[in-house]
């Protein structure tokens, strides 16, 4: 296919979506975009969070792009930094590192409705134009530190997971975790032997299952390179393990009760102390918070040096944390592992569409869009892993590919009339968004609070079906769901 320089195109971003995006532009002939990262170098998430035992727990022959298969995965479920040189891999192969501008963080984005055409604004001053804005910031970008009273007085060191400060040395020291959730799980038991004494400060708990890992050894990896189907088997056979866990959330409740089975098994297994093993007993169903893989997590709440603290924190003072009994737990270090904001969707960048809107105070209930790609009145811009897209279950990749193939069917739109704006039709998207927040409410991340949910209570975040059901939904961009209009 010839080379298309029409429409001129932005990205934000470089982690699988930007690059995925990237990528499927170019297969399609589309040369004329630019790709704007606030970091120093590709990776998204997988560049920023280097916290000890940082790894994948979707298996990576499944963690990845169909069309980009690494033989070389070490592990069935990748570390960091593993994942973080398959990205830069694919950049360098598919000559995407010339198109990036590093440094670039945006923090303006406003549509022209004269021109049809957004200005993109970045911190350094610098300003670029595009026919085409495509975000694909991700929902897991900014770290969320909770307001505790007195956190500022604090005298040791504080820093949260994602924002690892690798120059505190923690040997010997007493360390205080505020948060159980996916990065807790993953550096505590990599801290724990080399701490004097921890304690974890749980919320709640959260249902843990055995991690399917295994190591890769060079036979296995060479099978995979010089027999890629052998490769694609474990990929197919993790796929339909997700695809029936994911019925579990909506569609077919009756497998909540085999996944809670394996849960508990897990947990009696591992924990022998009954009254810590209450402490780790969920009092939600499985799946209504993000379902967690470990198999070291539970023995390293089970060491001496380790104590599981469940009573809610009133303050930090200058040399701990005190809990709601109004013990003092002291501390050298305390390390957050509470997540991120999940639901401020493209924060802190300001995002002004069709005749001024603000899509903040259009996101002001809770973010919704098409097919969680598409808004209306912010003609040309197209969102990747935007709202009600992630997964209970299953690979996010296999949702950025569907994504991205449905914006590269509006990009070849929009070169075929050129001087046009798409922008989903209202109704449209109204319609999308009940039929998505009906299915929703009878999901199981309605019966407690999770950051799947925003403080109203409503669900921004999640998908509630199958990937094969999003790839369906989104296979074929329909032209009558948008205002296909002249610009002027």
């Amino acid at each position: 296919m010839g080379t298309r320089t029409s429409p001129s195109i932005v990205i934000i971003g470089t982690g699988f979506g930007g690059l995925g995006m990237a990528m499927e532009l170019r297969r399609a002939g589309f040369e004329n975009f630019t790709i704007l990262e606030r970091g120093g170098d590709v990776g998204g998430v997988w560049r920023e969070n280097t916290y000890p035992g940082a790894a994948c727990d979707v298996p990576s022959p499944l963690y990845s792009f169909s069309y980009e298969p690494n033989p070389d995965w070490s592990k069935r479920c990748a570390p960091q930094a593993e994942i973080h040189a398959y990205l830069r891999g694919l950049a360098e192969k598919h000559g995407l590192l010339s198109k990036i501008r590093f440094g670039s963080e945006v923090t303006e984005s406003e549509y022209d409705d004269a021109t049809g055409t957004w200005t993109i604004r970045t911190a350094d001053g610098a300003s670029l134009t595009a026919d085409v804005l495509i975000s694909a910031v991700g929902q897991l970008s900014r770290p969320a530190v909770p307001n505790i009273p007195g956190s500022d007085s604090f005298a040791g060191e504080t820093f949260h997971s994602a924002e690892w400060n690798h120059a505190v040395d923690l040997t010997g020291k007493r360390v205080a975790v505020i948060g159980t959730g996916a990065s807790a799980i993953q550096f505590v038991p990599a801290i724990q032997p080399h701490v004097e004494h921890m304690t974890v400060f749980q919320r709640s708990a959260t249902w843990i299952l055995p991690k399917p890992d295994t190591d890769y050894g060079p036979r296995l990896r060479t099978l995979f390179r010089y027999l890629p189907p052998t490769q694609l088997v474990e990929r197919v056979g993790w796929w339909a393990v997700c695809e029936t866990t994911s019925l579990s959330i909506v569609d077919i409740p009756a497998i909540r009760p085999i996944v809670e089975w394996i849960g508990t098994t897990h947990l009696d297994k591992q924990v022998s102390d009954p009254a810590l093993r209450a402490k780790l007993l969920p009092d939600a169903p499985p799946g209504c918070k993000r379902g967690l893989f470990s198999n070291d997590w539970f023995p390293a709440l089970a060491q001496p040096n380790v104590h599981v603290e469940t009573g809610g924190i009133t303050e930090i003072t200058p040399t701990g944390v005190r809990s709601a009994d109004g013990v003092l737990h002291e501390a050298d270090v305390i390390i957050y592992g509470t997540g991120f904001k999940g639901t401020e969707f493209l924060w802190p960048m300001t995002v002004t569409g069709s005749q001024g809107r603000k899509l903040h105070d259009e996101w002001a209930g809770g973010a919704r869009a098409f097919k969680g790609i598409t808004v209306t009145g912010f003609p040309n811009l197209f969102l990747l892993y935007g709202p009600n897209t992630n997964l209970g279950a299953g690979s996010i990749v296999h949702i950025i590919e569907s994504q991205t193939r449905y914006i590269r069917q509006a990009v070849e739109l929009l070169a075929g009339r050129p001087g046009h704006v798409l922008d989903v039709r209202a109704e449209v998207e109204a319609d999308y968004d009940a039929r998505i927040q009906a299915r929703l409410d009878r999901s199981v991340w309605s019966f407690c609070t999770s950051w799947y949910r925003n403080t109203a209570g409503r669900i921004t975040n999640n998908w509630p079906g199958t990937v094969t059901g999003y790839r369906l939904n989104t296979r074929r961009l329909n032209p009558s769901d948008y205002r296909l209009t002249r610009v002027g």
